[in-house]
């Protein structure tokens, strides 16, 4: 019997961007920021992140990393569950207007 050789990483065509997540996600940052009154430059100087960077986050055109959201919800001043409640609040909300 022969041994089948394992290939490392992803398989061709595969990709983690999930659209419809990253602008869940995007959302929830967005309306915290806006609701604390923080403008998106300083909130991406307080998560020391890239201002275009954390714009593309919020229009959901990147994933962020989990260092940058841990980054984004230090900077918020708010825990990353608050974070993730709010983005699995901004995907009900998408499938209850379908």
């Amino acid at each position: 019997m022969q041994k089948r050789s394992i290939q490392r990483g992803r398989p061709v065509g595969a990709t983690t961007f999930d659209a419809e997540l990253a602008q869940a996600f995007g959302m929830a940052v967005r309306a915290l920021r806006t609701e604390r009154g923080i403008a998106q430059e300083t909130l991406a100087n307080l998560a020391s992140i890239e201002r275009s960077h954390l714009g593309k986050i919020e229009r959901g055109e990147h994933t962020p990393t989990l260092a940058a959201i841990f980054k984004i919800a230090r900077a918020l001043e708010c825990g990353t569950a608050v974070l993730m409640t709010q983005t699995e609040g901004q995907l009900t909300d998408g499938q209850d207007q379908r």
